[in-house]
């Protein structure tokens, strides 16, 4: 699996697109992978490349929520670091707003001029995707998330092991 960030920044363009409500990084991830699982399930392989670790309210993505840990806390890193290359790989298509609440802190994603790009993805790809969105458009991340502990293999995860 490798990871690949500039098919989830066009996700992300595909959803601000679609008008999906309550967009933010939580919501992104929760999203991301039931897409993931979903395609797993029936396709046999995921679309992005990511694992996603157990937490206690929602399933992790491992590598993107070190990013958006690194873009919430404005962290400076070194320009050998594979981590910067991610992250101005997805700013080269959607800008994020950091937004200080008062016990978190949340991103959310601002279209730019890009536009999605489909040719990324194959039509079961498509198709999956279509399918969540289409599904959790108008819900919020925690409604989301509790979705997430209806499917066995969440709720058989230990807290910090991988799921998928």
């Amino acid at each position: 699996m490798k990871f690949d960030i500039t098919k989830v920044a066009n996700v992300i363009l595909y959803m601000l697109n679609e008008n999906v409500l309550h967009l933010n990084d939580r919501k992104l991830s929760i999203l991301l992978f039931l897409m993931d699982f979903n395609h797993l399930e029936n396709c046999e392989d995921t679309i992005f490349g990511e694992e996603y670790i157990k937490d206690k309210r929602n399933p992790e993505p491992r590598v993107l929520s070190e990013l958006f840990d690194i873009i919430a806390n404005q962290e400076d890193l070194d320009e050998e670091d594979e981590r910067l290359f991610l992250i101005q790989e997805i700013l080269d298509y959607i800008d994020i707003e950091v937004i200080t609440k008062d016990k978190f802190i949340e991103l959310q994603f601002i279209k730019m001029d890009e536009e999605f790009d489909e040719t990324l993805f194959d039509k079961e790809e498509l198709k999956t995707i279509n399918k969540i969105i289409t599904k959790y458009k108008d819900e919020t991340a925690r409604k989301i998330a509790n979705a997430c502990f209806q499917i066995d293999k969440v709720r058989q995860t230990q807290i910090g092991e991988t799921i998928i």
